[in-house]
This record gives structure tokens, sequence and C-alpha cells, in this order.
């Protein structure tokens, strides 16, 4: 059994999709803490032949909230997003194919941040055939006031999971040694350069999934999907 756990984020690039393709069970924060400096509210994407950020508007409140106790602001101003994707893509070779998914999931009704993001990904990886199962953190029984290595070794443990993928960026974060105590083996996913035509601008890698759906056809998208190494 493979499993993965990571934050949830708006419209992540292609290396998160190929990660929950990658294992058997993915397991979604929704008890963690939102952080402002991360990728759960914004992302990038391809506008005017540079890379432009994109952000959901969040309703004020404390700073050390989790994630599923953040409100979508209501002045989020959803067709104005949405119009930006038009205007960037509309001339793009597959966005008559895409952009129904994006504006299904930015005009439905959630405005809880957590719910409004997982909806997202499933409906994401549903129309890119991912089969994996995602589960929600807080149904999983553990104690979670562990942190960190303890609690991603919890959380393996508790579904029985031989084998755990992370992310390459935390290389520094975890010990092999100490997952191999508990009879679980870690690895690290890392994405091979994916590059395909944007307009004939400079390449950007790493965009958000709209810029790489936008470009690519279904079939080269669940090829990508493969495109990393575990380490």
């Amino acid at each position: 059994m493979k499993i993965a756990i990571m934050q949830p984020y708006f419209f992540p690039y292609i290396g998160y999709f190929q990660l929950i393709n990658a294992v058997d069970v993915f397991i979604i924060y929704d008890n963690i803490q939102y952080t402002k400096k991360g990728w759960i509210s914004r992302n990038r994407f391809l506008q005017n032949g540079k890379d432009s950020l994109f952000s959901i508007s969040l309703k004020k409140d404390s700073d050390f909230l989790d994630v599923r106790d953040r409100v979508i602001a209501t002045e989020f101003n959803k067709q104005k997003l949405f119009n930006q994707i038009v205007q960037a893509y509309k001339k793009a070779p597959y966005f008559m194919q895409f952009i129904p998914l994006f504006e299904k999931i930015l005009f439905n009704d959630e405005t809880n941040l957590f719910k409004f993001i997982y909806f997202s990904i499933r409906e994401i990886c549903n129309i890119l055939e991912i089969n994996t199962e995602i589960i929600i953190s807080s149904n999983v029984a553990i104690d979670h006031s562990l942190k960190s290595q303890e609690k991603v070794i919890a959380i393996c443990k508790e579904n029985g999971a031989g084998v755990y993928v992370n992310p390459i960026g935390g290389l520094e974060l975890y010990s092999k040694e100490s997952f191999r105590e508990h009879g679980i083996d870690l690895r690290f996913i890392k994405s091979k350069l994916i590059e395909y035509e944007q307009f004939n601008n400079v390449f950007f890698p790493w965009l958000s999934i709209i810029d790489v759906m936008m470009f690519n056809s279904k079939e080269e998208i669940k090829g990508y999907l493969d495109c990393y190494d575990l380490i």
C-alpha cells in the first residue's frame, strides 16, 4: 500500500496530480493551519506572455485557524477570475474541451475553503481518470496533536501503508531510518521537466494545472502523470 499526504492546493501544478496518481491512497489535510505563504489559496497561470498569480479572497480571520475553518470572502469575484482564465486561454488548443470543468469548479456554491478546494481536486482527478482513493485527514483515527514526522508515520500506520511517498521538497524533513523502524519505506517523488508549446512564448514551467489542460490533450496529460522518478 502506497500513500501520500498533502495540503489542499488551489488548481495546483501537474506534480500534485502526479503524486495522487502515484499512490493507492491520498490523504488531504483539512486539520492543518492555513498559511498565506503557500499555495493553498493561490497559484500561477499564463497571462499576456508571463506568469501571473491568481488567488481566492478569504474572509478576514485568525491566522491560526485550520484550513477547514477558513471561509471564502463574500467579495471574492468568481466571475472576474473566470473571465481572466477565458481571456488568457481562449485561443489555446484545448480551451473548449476543458473550460467547462473550470467553470463548474469556480461557480459551485461552496464557501468553506477546504471543501471548495477538495471539490476542485476531485473534479480534476475524475476528468483525468485518476482513481486513487482520497481521504480527508481529520477522518483518520490518530492522535491529531502529533506533529510533523510523527503525525505522518501515525497516518501511514493507521492506513496500513508499506510505502510513504513525499514530494522531493521534503527530503531534509524526514528520516528514511525513522520510517523504516515502523516498517515503512519512505520514497520521494521528483517530477521530470514537462515542456509543451504555450502560444510560442518562452516556456513557463510548473504553472497551474489550468495551463497544462489548456495546451494538452487528455491523453497527453495522462502521459505526463507518469513523468517522475521515485527516489
